[in-house]
């Protein structure tokens, strides 16, 4: 049998020139949320030729889902020699990550276990499993954070490069990957790859054999899993509408397959017309003034400029740089559905919006606020910072000494280099917070805040060098908070306007230990209280009392990490 690789590649010549079939207003995009949010440290998804691997397995699982081209979490585990458990994890991911909010996979309830995936959009999946994440360059200064990121980090060397100060200090990002270069890495990646990516969703033409492989539209449209135009999303417009060969097909009749030669060749005449264009922006940035609006400008200062909203919906709103200071946003003063806070230090953030996405990165010493996430959320590499947020799924990466007060509807995934990590019950609320979680779709009737899930301490993903022998070593999980440690977080009403929404208290309940945890300390709170309003002293004497509480307070706020919350008292 010959290969479909080099079929595809050799045949391209014969496909006419894709120059005329490109649309020069419209550009090519990676959606980024595979990329970012879909990557498991699993090795046995890591396939060193994932072609070769996985067009056995393409045929495996095909003649296991009859006639639906849809496989289960048990087909999947045994096609793919793993575990239950990770099988329904993948599924899980997968769901996360798709294209289609109208596939049954993501509609599908989290306590579901019938729930299935398109064999196609299964197989891309597993393909970008080998793709390697871009890493940020280490910092030639690292004496300029030695004060932020103490010299036992076990982040020395690499977190350190992120430190909010220094991004003041350094007065440049470059050796921070911006969004820019993160595309044109994931550009590049789909350019090298998509001769193998098109022969997983090829097919050969009937009576000729190998030789000859035809994509059809339906087959097409799974490559909006990885890719898209403009600035819509995939939900909005379909794939096969910019292809010039599929976007004038009656809708009453199926489309002529078009040879995968054909389609190779189109995209990537529009990858690297993407490429030139990220290119050209860059080099206009170096040599010219730097645009507000620009999603990828750095900040020149850190402390004073506190969030970029992108100028697309099809990009994030960015928080970064935040230091000492307080931020409240809500999803009026938000840009599209996804949200990344980067390299905030000793501060409180409040994200009070319904999201699809967010991500959390190299912070230390904060508090973030994120309202409800309907797809995930990412934290990595951060230390000694407090999330509270209500989502879909969580996925923690190389932290150290964080607390996490969760609301979740699956396992919180534990990926990575972690230490001291701990995990409670969700512990707050806003008066939108349900209306936000219907929207997105997380339930509070679900929360699995203490079934933490560790993978493998070393991510094959991450191309920083590892100690020999830990490739196997299962990350270290979290424990839970000591319930004597639990209380409310409170969420002032800055804006006067609280009352408006449904929501009075926690909607998700409390486990016992927890709830009886809280009664007692609210039970002893009264009980001083009623002490200190009944004591008989003498007026110096209560000075001296209430100075002396004020004292210990004040002890508490730093020790605890409250502090951060009196930033909002503070006049802008």
């Amino acid at each position: 049998m010959s290969d479909p690789i080099e079929t595809l590649i050799s045949s391209s010549s014969s496909a006419g020139d894709p120059n005329s079939n490109l649309n020069p207003i419209s550009l090519l995009h990676p959606r980024r949320e595979p990329f970012e949010h879909g990557l498991l440290p699993i090795p046995k998804l890591f396939f060193t030729d994932p072609t070769q691997t996985l067009i056995p397995i393409k045929q495996t699982l095909l003649s296991s889902s009859t006639n639906t081209s849809r496989v289960d979490s048990a087909a999947l585990a045994q096609s793919l020699q793993i575990s239950p458990d990770h099988a329904c994890l993948v599924l899980d991911t997968l769901a996360s990550v798709l294209h289609s909010d109208s596939d049954p996979l993501v509609s599908s309830k989290p306590d579901e276990i019938n729930s299935s995936a398109d064999v196609h959009d299964l197989l891309l999946f597993l393909y970008i499993q080998s793709y390697k994440k871009l890493l940020p360059r280490t910092h030639k200064d690292s004496a300029a954070v030695a004060d932020v990121w103490p010299s036992t980090s076990a982040f020395d060397g690499y977190l350190s490069a992120l430190s909010p100060l220094q991004l003041v200090r350094s007065n440049s990002r470059r050796f921070v990957p911006s969004q820019a270069d993160e595309e044109a890495h994931q550009l590049s990646y789909l350019q090298k790859h998509l001769a193998n990516i098109l022969s997983l969703l090829a097919e050969p033409v009937e009576g000729e054999g190998e030789e000859s492989l035809v994509l059809t539209m339906d087959r097409f449209e799974h490559l909006g899993f990885l890719i898209q135009f403009g600035d819509k999303g995939p939900e909005e417009t379909q794939l096969s509408q910019h292809a010039p060969f599929f976007a004038n097909s009656d809708p009453d009749m199926p489309a002529v397959p078009v040879p995968a030669a054909q389609v190779h060749d189109w995209l990537l005449q529009n990858i690297a017309s993407a490429l030139e264009h990220i290119s050209e922006r860059a080099s206009l940035k170096e040599n010219g003034p730097a645009s507000a609006s620009d999603q990828d400008v750095s900040m020149a200062d850190a402390c004073t400029t506190s969030i970029k909203a992108s100028p697309s919906a099809r990009g994030p709103s960015f928080i970064e740089g935040i230091s000492k200071s307080s931020l409240v946003k809500q999803a009026s003063d938000l840009k599209g559905s996804s949200v990344k806070v980067l390299n905030c230090h000793d501060s409180v953030i409040y994200i009070l919006a319904p999201l699809r996405y967010a991500t959390v990165y190299g912070c230390s010493d904060t508090t973030i606020v994120i309202g409800a996430v309907g797809k995930a959320v990412r934290i990595e590499h951060c230390e000694r910072v407090h999330v509270i947020t209500a989502a879909k799924r969580i996925c923690i990466a190389n932290c150290r000494e964080c607390v996490f007060f969760l609301g979740v509807n699956q396992q919180p995934l534990i990926v990575g280099d972690n230490h001291k990590l701990q995990v409670a019950p969700y512990n707050t609320f806003y008066s939108h917070l349900e209306e936000h979680m219907n929207e997105v779709g997380v339930r509070a009737t679900i929360n699995r805040w203490d079934e933490p899930l560790a993978l493998g301490m070393v991510d094959p993903h991450d191309s920083l060098s590892h100690p020999a022998g830990v490739s196997d070593v299962q990350a270290e999980s979290a424990t839970r908070l000591d319930p004597d440690q639990f209380t409310n977080f409170l969420i002032p009403d800055w804006f006067g306007c609280e009352s408006s929404g449904s929501t009075k208290d926690n909607p998700f309940p409390l486990p016992d230990v927890y709830l009886m945890a809280q009664q007692r300390n609210q039970k002893n709170l009264g009980e001083i209280k009623q002490l200190l309003r009944e004591a008989p002293l003498e007026e110096n004497r209560k000075r001296e009392l209430s100075s002396a509480l004020h004292v210990y307070f004040k002890d508490w706020l730093y020790a605890s990490g409250n502090i951060r919350q009196l930033y909002c008292l503070q006049g802008d």
